[in-house]
């Protein structure tokens, strides 16, 4: 994203209602109420409308005169380009003693991701009561056990920041939920509830789609007797009712409060589960659609710079259809079925399956694109591949990540059984078997390799902060938390951390220096703009490889990826490659090779990745003239 500088971008604190107030245009107008009267029929969508608006011109009355300027100025079909790469952090993944976990964070990517990194993704800071973060007590302030808004601030002086809207649910010890069991008529539909546990019956609940296995409904004393809430994710995330208008008008108060504090991307936790309906899947319904792509009209009039991101761990068939038409819905989508093709890729030495899959990766728009990471907070999620990956290919991704030191999370099927659902696992450890005695090199390229193909791929690539350190299994972690998930979200020291960055022969010092060149190639590279086109070439089962081009279609890098602990020499027919005769030469290594005779021979040793790049001809590539 190219939208604000590093002044800030915060808003005013106190609103100037002297400057000529915000009016929603006419056609935004109409589109919004289209959709809240789909939501809510009659008088309340119209009702839900004029709120919307009375909060987007208050919002308008806080910007400094220089943001309306920028707006003005902003072209979405730059909103993303090849100098955005995203790091995927908790905000006190990092410990120093003194320092605030968010200071701390800042420091860190300060001294040692400058060039690569842009865009930071701070899970939730929010407080909460469970769920590392996503059981909101409080939506409105930072925990401070973290920090305060003022480090938030700090931080997307010098970066952009993604936040996360975990707008499902809310902790049990929230405000909302304290006034429901309270009695307090204002929030007695806030939630989904039943008065007696058998008003779901039994073939409703065996249609329900959710990524737990614990109870649907949860039983709650209040004011009023008993009350069995609607629980998707646990018995201490209460699920918000958006049948209700005013949940919906909170949840836009709260999302535009996130951008007065820096938000340049929303990612919407988990959306696809965000309305639940008895007798349905409660999975995909319209109305999640329809409350998306209003939030897409709402940000588009409030904020356009902000792009919303929904992650919805799913087959990929059913992801992509929060892209909308490409214009309308999601900005970017979570694209979960790479990490498990590119774990499937190495641990089989075969690209066929990925690069079969890749072909097919086309964003609807020049305003849409692919989020492409490996790893994140949770694990390794499986249901992106299914229907990609046979079960039986999914059953082996599982139990190599148990001999890896990994565990199995599960959820409930549509038959009411238990799948699994994602591997808990790091992704250095998903990748290398910490007792196989490999040496310590081939495991760093085979990590390095994995990586390279996220990064060729066109969209935009994130990295959770532990793949910059390849961190190992954290099994202390998991009986400290008491769950799978823990395993990949150790806190670890700060200061040792630098030490071990500093030590030429660490692996933490490897993985950042090579790691860290691929990125900074990347980020200066047109041809890796998320607008550019991609072909995937079929040269080899054991090479990834994908030719990018920039928008504009020249420069264009050809990306090859061994896939494989093997040397190999991949032959590329140079019409397949751009037409391009003469030299080439790598960006990463600076090698150089040329074709010859329409065809580019490139060895490739054991997981190497190459990004090569055609040479303007020198006269000895140019054909003489006949005589």
């Amino acid at each position: 994203m190219t939208y604000l500088d590093a002044t800030g971008t915060t808003l005013d604190p106190e609103p100037d209602y002297t400057r000529p107030r915000f009016e929603l245009p006419g056609p935004s107008r109409a589109v919004m109420l289209r959709r809240l009267q789909f939501l809510y029929p009659g008088a309340a969508a119209h009702a839900t409308l004029t709120e919307i608006e009375r909060l987007l011109q208050v919002f308008h009355a806080r910007k400094p005169a220089a943001w309306i300027d920028r707006e003005r100025a902003f072209v979405p079909e730059d909103r993303f380009t090849e100098r955005d790469v995203m790091l995927i952090t908790y905000g006190d993944l990092l410990h120093r003693r003194g320092q605030s976990p968010l200071k701390t964070l800042g420091d860190f990517c300060d001294a040692y991701l400058g060039g690569t990194i842009n865009t930071i993704h701070i899970l939730p800071f929010y407080p909460s009561s469970s769920d590392r973060g996503f059981s909101v007590v409080d939506f409105e302030t930072v925990d401070p056990l973290l920090g305060s808004w003022r480090d938030i601030e700090a931080l997307e002086a010098r970066y952009q920041l993604m936040f996360d809207a975990v707008i499902n649910h809310v902790s049990s010890g929230s405000r909302w939920f304290a006034e429901f069991l309270a009695g307090n008529p204002e929030y007695e539909d806030f939630f989904l509830w039943f008065a007696d546990e058998s008003a779901l019956t039994p073939q409703q609940r065996r249609l329900i789609v959710r990524p737990r296995t614990t109870p649907i409904l949860t039983r709650y004393d209040t004011l009023k007797g008993p009350r069995f809430v609607w629980t998707t994710f646990s018995p201490d995330q209460i699920d918000l009712n958006y049948r209700n208008p005013r949940v919906l008008l909170k949840v836009i108060e709260i999302l535009l409060l996130y951008v007065r504090h820096g938000a340049d991307l929303l990612r919407l936790d988990a959306v696809t589960y965000l309305s639940d309906q008895p007798g349905t899947r409660s999975i995909h319904l319209e109305q999640t659609h329809a409350i998306v792509k209003l939030l897409r009209d709402v940000f588009s009039a409030a904020a356009p710079h902000v792009a919303l991101v929904t992650e919805t761990n799913v087959p990929h068939a059913e992801n992509i259809t929060y892209f909308g038409n490409g214009a309308d819905e999601a900005h970017m989508i979570y694209n979960f079925a790479l990490p498990p093709l590119v774990l499937h890729t190495f641990h089989t030495g075969d690209a066929t399956a990925l690069s079969a899959w890749a072909r097919t990766l086309e964003p609807p728009s020049d305003t849409a694109t692919f989020f492409n990471f490996l790893d994140s907070h949770d694990g390794i999620g499986l249901m992106g591949a299914r229907g990609i990956l046979s079960d039986g290919d999914i059953e082996r991704l599982c139990r190599r990540a148990e001999e890896h030191g990994g565990l199995i999370s599960h959820k409930t099927a549509e038959d009411g059984g238990a799948v699994p659902y994602e591997l808990n696992i790091t992704w250095y450890s998903a990748l290398n078997d910490k007792r196989s005695g490999e040496p310590l090199g081939i495991q760093i390229q085979r990590f390095i390799a994995s990586r390279a193909v996220a990064l060729a791929l066109r969209g935009v690539p994130g990295i959770y902060l532990h793949s910059l350190f390849g961190t190992h299994n954290d099994h202390e972690a998991v009986e400290a938390a008491r769950e799978n998930r823990g395993i990949n979200r150790s806190i670890v020291d700060y200061r040792s951390i630098m030490r071990s960055m500093r030590h030429s022969k660490s692996k933490k010092y490897r993985i950042n220096r090579d790691l860290g060149r691929m990125i900074r190639t990347r980020t200066s590279h047109r041809a890796f703009h998320p607008n550019g086109p991609q072909k995937v070439l079929s040269l080899s089962p054991s090479v990834f490889a994908v030719l990018r081009a920039s928008p504009e279609g020249d420069p264009i890098v050809l990306t090859l990826t061994n896939v494989t602990g093997s040397g190999h020499r991949i032959e590329v027919p140079v019409a397949e490659a751009g037409g391009h005769t003469g030299r080439w030469g790598d960006l990463l290594s600076g090698k150089g090779f040329h074709a010859e005779k329409g065809r580019l021979s490139v060895p490739l040793g054991p997981y190497e990745a190459l990004w090569l790049e055609p040479s303007p001809p020198t006269a000895a590539d140019r054909p003489r003239p006949s005589r």
